[in-house]
């Protein structure tokens, strides 16, 4: 299998489906750059430096990491990912800088630092990297500490191929002309033209992504599933296609994972990978009771569970089938318990990348019956957009 790494993400190309939880900070650095190459830069010395600063802060919640994987779930894109984020960490990477700057020797054609200017500068990225998060499946909570609730826009890849080049190609073409321009003597081309082209050509890109991500809700919308009416219905794209996208449709009986294309004329529900909601039991109760458990069904928004009884015990799972992925053993954001006979905890965990699915764990081709197992219907999803 073919993988692509950017920073510390990495997703099979092969399946589309990423694998590990890590940070996009490429994405937002060169957004940054974009931002002060723009016009930000003229306005103060450090400017470029304040803005990627403030687009990286952000993800210093990193470091809820070093305890577990369900201590970051739960503080991953909280209060640094809030509009109060927003300001104490825009105000903070701009004082910051003004203070070490004054300290940095100044060339002779540099202008003053700009305190004003600098902490607009960090605003500016600390909320460009708001932005970016809230056009992908994850989403912000960014009423924090006042509401948890989670709000996601759903047009966009964790990390966008398109998204890069797009980003890459408007900030390196005019640094491949400077160069050039240099080599023959000429006068240098700036950045700016080519960092508004790559602004504009990322709005247009989510405009284009926002038109296919309503076709397909529309799509999915207007289907029956075994004879059951959707409850609630989401689109999930892939990277690099704008057009392709995975479905998810909740029904009273069942979640429904089907592939859809915003350039077809229709979606073909019969392919789809069917995950039957079980019967209440009370190995499921007593595994909801569990930490881990909480924290993930706060988070997701089609939680899907499945309990498995063997001779020591109970095994309990559940995953957000917004990150499911359509033909492969692979399946992300995961959370397994283990009980025994009595009911109680042996161990819990979650995962970002998960194990692949054992037999009793995968769903069923549309129109196949599948026995639901003892356990809890848990449809309660998260509060999202």
């Amino acid at each position: 299998m073919v993988y692509a790494r950017f920073s510390n993400f990495e997703f099979p190309i092969s399946s589309f489906h990423f694998q590990g939880q890590g940070l996009d900070n490429l994405t937002h650095t060169l957004t940054a750059v974009a931002l002060s190459q723009a016009g930000l830069s003229r306005k103060t010395r450090f400017a470029t430096l304040a803005v990627i600063a403030g687009a990286n802060l952000p993800d210093i919640d990193v470091v809820t990491w070093t305890r577990d994987t369900t201590t970051y779930l739960q503080y991953h894109r909280g209060l640094t990912h809030s509009l109060l984020g927003v300001a104490g960490l825009g105000a903070l990477a701009g004082a910051v800088i003004y203070y070490l700057g004054r300290h940095a020797a100044p060339k002779a054609s540099a202008g003053a630092a700009n305190l004003c200017w600098l902490v607009v500068c960090g605003l500016a990225g600390v909320a460009s990297h708001l932005l970016l998060d809230f056009t992908n499946s994850y989403g912000v909570r960014p009423f924090l500490p006042f509401s948890g609730r989670w709000y996601a826009w759903d047009i966009m890849f964790i990390v966008d191929p398109l998204l890069l080049f797009l980003l890459v190609a408007g900030l390196g073409i005019p640094a491949l002309l400077r160069l050039m321009s240099e080599e023959m003597g000429a006068r240098k081309p700036g950045y700016r033209a080519g960092a508004m082209v790559a602004l504009a050509a990322m709005a247009l890109l989510w405009g284009l992504r926002d038109l296919a991500h309503r076709r397909v809700l529309s799509l999915l919308d207007s289907h029956t599933y075994a004879r059951e009416n959707p409850r609630r219905v989401g689109a999930f794209p892939a990277p690099g296609n704008p057009f392709a996208w995975t479905g998810v449709v909740e029904t009273d009986s069942a979640f429904h994972v089907v592939a859809a294309g915003a350039l077809d004329d229709d979606v073909n529900v019969d392919d789809a990978e069917v995950f039957r909601k079980p019967e209440p039991g009370p190995a499921l109760g007593a595994a909801r009771q569990t930490r881990t458990a909480g924290v993930f069904l706060g988070f997701a928004r089609f939680p899907w569970s499945d309990t498995q009884e063997h001779e020591t015990g109970y095994s309990v799972t559940w995953r957000d089938l917004r990150y499911a992925s359509l033909g492969t053993e692979r399946r992300g954001f995961v959370v397994d318990v283990e009980l025994d006979k009595t009911l109680r905890v042996l161990s819990e965990s979650f995962s970002f990348t998960g194990a692949p699915r054992p037999a009793g764990l995968q769903g069923s081709p549309a129109g196949e019956e599948e026995s639901a197992t003892p356990g809890e219907a848990d449809a309660r999803p998260a509060s999202h957009r």
